[in-house]
């Protein structure tokens, strides 16, 4: 284990509990915390990943505005809402339509840029999936929706089973909290969206 994946994994771990808790500190401690894993995913050969960790960095700066937008914990909490069915078909199709693709285009890195990616990736298709799951989550994330955390229990699933594999086992270890995590966030989300549907109804 390197000092790397330690930190790394520590950032990730507050972030997401934080997230859990519907903290908007948790926009910060990510950012650190994908930094420091696209050093350590390109070490590993898992570039899906290393996308995905960038991809978190721009959507942390984004989130962390929108968020800000809400003023108050109290209001935060009135935005958590769900998918409408009609979008959740749409997200559906999306997501296996481009982990098809980023399993293409991940599978010729080690070609066609040799001298960045010198390693061809590993677990292609596990990899790109995860990755497109969690850009979905993130969106859902950034805009409350409960079936974010419904993903992101997909995602930790799946992630506790592949870096095990590789060999990243602090990551794998992280990847259970992660999932403790998800499930309490998602209790979490649907309790407050319960109790403002409830008294949106009663009003």
């Amino acid at each position: 284990m390197s000092y790397i994946e330690f930190v790394g994994t520590l950032f990730n771990i507050l972030c997401v509990y934080l997230v859990s808790k519907n903290k908007i500190r948790n926009r910060p401690v990510g950012l650190i915390g994908s930094l420091l894993y696209v050093a350590l995913f390109y070490q590993i050969q898992l570039y899906a990943d290393l996308g995905e960790q960038l991809y978190f960095i721009v959507t942390g700066f984004y989130g962390w505005y929108i968020w800000s937008k809400h003023g108050n914990q109290q209001q935060s909490d009135k935005n958590i809402t769900l998918v409408e069915n009609k979008n959740r078909i749409l997200y559906i199709v999306g997501i296996a339509i481009t982990t098809l693709l980023l399993a293409y285009i991940t599978s010729h890195l080690h070609i066609r840029f040799n001298n960045l990616f010198p390693q061809a990736a590993s677990y292609i298709l596990l990899d790109s999936f995860t990755t497109i799951l969690s850009f979905a989550a993130t969106i859902l994330m950034i805009r409350q929706k409960v079936e974010a955390w419904v993903l992101w229990i997909i995602v930790d699933i799946i992630g506790i089973y592949l870096y095990f594999i590789k060999g990243v086992h602090f990551i794998a270890i992280e990847y259970i909290l992660f999932l403790g995590i998800a499930i309490g966030g998602l209790i979490k989300w649907y309790s407050l969206y319960k109790k403002q549907k409830d008294h949106t109804f009663i009003s």
